[in-house]
């Protein structure tokens, strides 16, 4: 009922403006009345497209030919159905709505088409990220979480025949075992920012040596041993960026704190910004032991543990498969590869 009404409005508004244009082309242009034919004629069109059905269109052509009939040919203001030619007039109008409307109606239903095959695809692309997510999960929270339940363990059943540096290691271990999981649940949280229906995000220009400091602070605060491993280089323009800029800034910690962890070098972590022209690019370069190459394809996807073994060391596979998400919700890219002296890690995200 509501799109009948909308088309009945829409046909009558588009009549109005066409007899109101006709009426003022006749009022100064008088003796070429041709033209005013052509004007219905555009009016037809447009009502075609924007209608649904063919009722609408073929009610206009009607109306179109008996008021050009009456009002814009002579004698003026009468209906005179013995014109020469009217027959011809009106049945052009007609096949012109029709032609119109069929080919709105093809075009619609292709949209309808399409529309429906991206929804599917990006429901599909939902449910393959919901489920890598859900599998990182699985796996890489169930290592801290047997790690403090056992070292808590040990610390309440052996308390007494514990030494102070047997007790310190047990502390320390369910401390930095609770830090990760922290981390986890910030990486977590991260991914409800992104828009749960259509997998964007609310964008801002931001100021990159912004991103990039903010992200710096926070990994030094959380990493004690991340102060001063980190050299930044960037182009000395300002470079702004659409972002949102916490979610940017929890893949660069992501990124940096990967570098720093699970390269099993002592030398910096680089952190470079290029301007690539439509992009702004960021590279995070380790100068360690690199990526087994085999990982190298399900490296985003939440199955990569760094090649660690997951009854000791706790994975970057989730935090990584964030980062992927996050990005592609920006319209960006990341990829990862290895150099001569480790693996580098880069995203790019869309200037425009």
């Amino acid at each position: 009922m509501k799109n009948i009404r909308r088309n009945i409005l829409y046909t009558l508004i588009i009549l109005l403006l066409a007899t109101c244009l006709a009426f003022l082309f006749f009022h100064f242009v008088k003796d070429n009345t041709a033209n005013i034919a052509l004007l219905y004629i555009l009016a037809l069109i447009l009502i075609s497209k924007g209608t649904t059905g063919y009722l609408y269109g073929i009610f206009s052509s009607l109306f179109c030919v008996i008021f050009i009939n009456a009002c814009f040919t002579y004698p003026f203001f009468e209906i005179n159905f013995s014109l020469t030619g009217y027959p011809i007039t009106f049945v052009c109008m007609l096949i012109i709505t029709i032609t119109t409307s069929a080919m709105t109606t093809k075009l619609t239903r292709q949209d309808e088409m399409i529309a429906e095959r991206e929804r599917k695809l990006n429901e599909a692309e939902k449910e393959r990220i919901r489920a890598n997510l859900l599998r990182a999960i699985s796996h890489d929270l169930r290592t801290p979480l047997t790690s403090i339940i056992g070292s808590s363990a040990s610390y309440i059943e052996n308390h007494n025949e514990l030494n102070s540096d047997e007790k310190l290691e047990l502390i320390t271990t369910i401390n930095e075992d609770s830090i990760w999981l922290l981390h986890m649940v910030e990486n977590l949280l991260s991914v409800t920012r992104i828009q749960r229906n259509s997998h964007k995000v609310a964008k801002e220009m931001e100021l990159v040596e912004e991103v990039v400091a903010e992200a710096i602070d926070r990994l030094e605060k959380r990493l004690p041993e991340a102060y001063g491993a980190v050299h930044v280089s960037a182009p000395d323009e300002i470079l702004m960026v659409p972002m949102d800029f916490m979610l940017i800034e929890q893949v660069l910690i992501n990124l940096l704190e990967n570098a720093l962890a699970h390269s099993e070098s002592s030398m910096p972590v680089e952190l470079i910004v290029t301007n690539d022209g439509p992009s702004v690019t960021f590279h995070v370069i380790d100068h360690g032991k690199g990526i087994a190459e085999a990982s190298l394809p399900d490296i985003f996807s939440g199955k990569y543990d760094g090649s660690l073994s997951s009854d000791t060391k706790r994975g970057m596979g989730i935090g990584l498969s964030i980062c992927r998400t996050i990005i592609q919700a920006h319209g960006g890219t990341i990829t990862a590869h290895n150099h001569e002296n480790g693996a580098e890690f880069a995203f790019s995200l869309p200037i425009e």
